[in-house]
């Protein structure tokens, strides 16, 4: 029996269906779009040590092995392949705040997809894809595997897990990666990142890991239309504030507080050698991907 098929048995029919549909759209984006586009943006950058040999004419400095020399008085140099799959690793934030939506979908949906997507990618071109899903705690952790049943756990496991805790804790996922993987691997983090403190931790992760950071917001994030009073509610924290959406200093103090967030975000991200995809849920999310992979191209 398939995993597919005790899948469908343990789910209701709705969300069955729901995953599947996900699952055949994310395909389809994958062969007809993205396959060609992460390979060149993916594959090849990664390299492993093979030996170390005697230095020889036409070799690069750089790969002097200075210890091995120094040892026996003739240089050396490492030698490295090409390495011939790639290790994925998808982080994705499952905090309460990710349950907001006022379009179609919520966060939590669109980063679901957004996973989905990558994970086929990856598994398209041969690669192995892990899962770890955090809130303020890691919440699960599924080793890096390859296979389309595989993405198929993936993808269940992100859409109907019930997670323990309500805040963001993106210090501490980041850590718990460098616990559990110990290679260099291609790490994309989906958040919305309504978290502080984390911006040493995701600098010493860079150095060892290639990360993408995956930046999903709501358009109610970004601008408030005119409703008049307006109670908000911090999902992670509950707290509620009461404003007057018909005011235009409240609602551009809003718009430029949350511009000026993301504008800061963005350039640690920058400073700290960290690729930035910014996803929209009221927008499609591929031209956005298919954007940030030709720009690792070049």
């Amino acid at each position: 029996m398939t995993e597919t098929t005790n899948i469908s048995d343990a789910l209701s029919p709705e969300l069955f269906q729901k995953i599947k549909a996900i699952q055949i759209r994310t395909q389809r984006l994958v062969t007809d779009v993205l396959a060609g586009e992460y390979e060149s943006a993916f594959k090849g950058r990664g390299m492993e040590f093979e030996e170390v040999r005697e230095y020889g004419e036409g070799d690069d400095i750089r790969h002097i092995d200075w210890n091995v020399t120094a040892r026996t008085g003739i240089p050396h140099v490492k030698v490295h392949k090409e390495e011939r799959e790639l290790t994925v690793m998808l982080l994705v934030d499952v905090s309460s705040s990710g349950a907001f939506g006022s379009s179609d979908k919520t966060k939590n949906e669109v980063a679901a997809e957004v996973a989905a997507v990558l994970a086929y990618t990856a598994i398209k071109s041969n690669d192995r894809v892990g899962l770890i899903i955090f809130s303020d705690n890691i919440e699960r952790y599924i080793p890096p595997k390859k296979g389309r049943a595989h993405v198929w756990r993936v993808i269940r496991e992100i859409l109907t897990f019930r997670p323990q805790r309500r805040g963001t804790d993106l210090e501490e996922a980041l850590d718990y990666l460098g616990k559990v993987v110990h290679r260099r691997a291609v790490v994309f983090i989906i958040s919305d990142f309504l978290d502080e403190n984390f911006a040493d931790r995701l600098r010493v992760g860079a150095k060892r890991h290639d990360i993408t950071t995956v930046s999903v917001t709501d358009p109610r994030e970004i601008a408030l239309p005119p409703m008049g009073l307006l109670e908000l509610e911090d999902a992670e924290t509950g707290e509620t504030i009461l404003i007057d959406t018909y005011d235009k200093n409240v609602t551009e103090g809003f718009r430029i507080l949350g511009h000026d967030d993301r504008a800061e975000r963005s350039r640690m991200f920058l400073s700290s050698d960290v690729g930035e995809i910014q996803i929209r849920t009221d927008e499609p999310y591929v031209d956005p991907i298919i954007r940030f992979f030709r720009s690792r191209e070049h």
